[in-house]
């Protein structure tokens, strides 16, 4: 497998980087909130900044800033993005 597909958590993106929502591994209401704010497969999502002991994290994410727990976004599965594609 090339190193671009992959498959991480969220949680193991480095500040600035750009990856692409693969699946969720959350339930219940979790799942449906993260779901809610537009957090889905394919999606694409970029690491902004952290939180100064380094939790939260703030994802930028169809043009908003969500902020995730690491507990959550370790959750969440991805794949960094190819070099030519872009974060919007």
């Amino acid at each position: 497998m090339k190193n671009a597909e992959r498959i991480n958590s969220l949680s193991d993106l480095s500040l600035g980087s750009a990856c692409q929502i693969v699946s969720l591994e959350l339930s219940g209401l979790l799942r449906r909130r993260i779901l809610d704010l537009g957090i889905v497969p394919g999606t694409l999502i970029r690491s902004i900044r952290r939180g100064p002991s380094g939790d939260p994290t703030a994802y930028l994410v169809r043009g908003t800033l969500i902020a995730l727990r690491s507990e959550d976004a370790s959750q969440i599965l991805v794949k960094k993005l190819s070099n030519g594609e872009e974060c919007v």
